[in-house]
């Protein structure tokens, strides 16, 4: 086996081939992947989208040979757009899917779906309401859809779901874009990215009018921004200290 297709909602992705391994981000329904290394129970891969590798089980994918993989690549990308749907296969069996899934593969999967669905690149007004549809998820490392999010896999879906590509981790996602000098220049939608004492970037936000920002902290939640950080409103402190922002679009 050498590809794959993620045929199920929500398939956890591992730094090791073991279900008791650390979750590094997940696949969501629709996510196709070349597989890297073969085990008995478990497989390697590497996720066509963002080039994210992990291990997955290998009871939760769909093998898929080179040409379909090559096929998918270069169809233009369909989302769900809606908190949760459904599809359903031959016999009329449903499959939940979440905000963010492709139907990319649906005719591969012998699948259909009758829902709304985005496609295409979005103005960059519609990064704001995507985010706040995500507002309260409960934060989960690794995790990427409305039912638990960690920073950077909230600021990748809700830029994927409007068109545009962002890399999976934070650390990644703060080497794309154009650097903002001030908070000032920032736009609805630019990137803010924080970092530890050792200068290390560990967290990320979308920026919002009037020094606001939307970020996964606990939850996704909007908090104050200003030149220093995060000013967490509940905690009445800074949580995050501003290292730069950046426009992506």
């Amino acid at each position: 086996m050498k590809y794959g297709i993620c045929h199920l909602s929500i398939v956890p992705v591992r730094i090791e081939a073991s279900d008791k391994s650390e979750m590094v981000t997940q696949l969501l329904y629709g996510d196709f992947f070349k597989v890297t290394e073969n085990r008995k129970s478990w497989c390697k891969i590497r996720i066509a989208y963002d080039g994210y590798e992990g291990w997955i089980d290998n009871k939760q994918l769909r093998p898929l040979d080179k040409e379909q993989f090559k096929q998918l690549k270069q169809i233009t990308p369909v989302y769900i757009s809606d908190l949760v749907e459904f599809v359903s296969d031959s016999e009329n069996h449903l499959y939940p899917v979440v905000m963010g899934s492709s139907l990319t593969g649906l005719d591969l999967l012998n699948h259909n779906h009758d829902g709304r669905t985005v496609e295409g690149q979005q103005p960059k007004s519609s990064l704001v309401e995507t985010a706040l549809l995500y507002l309260n998820s409960p934060y989960l490392w690794g995790g990427k859809t409305p039912f638990g999010i960690d920073c950077s896999g909230f600021t990748q879906m809700v830029y994927k779901l409007n068109g545009y590509d962002l890399l999976r981790d934070a650390t990644q996602q703060a080497t794309q874009g154009e650097v903002l000098s001030f908070i000032e220049e920032a736009e609805p939608g630019d990137l803010a990215f924080f970092d530890d004492k050792e200068g290390n970037i560990i967290h990320v936000g979308i920026i919002l009018k009037d020094n606001h920002i939307i970020h996964a902290h606990g939850k996704v939640r909007i908090d104050r921004l200003d030149q220093s950080g995060i000013h967490n409103r509940d905690k009445r402190m800074h949580t995050h200290k501003l290292r730069v922002i950046k426009k992506i679009i």
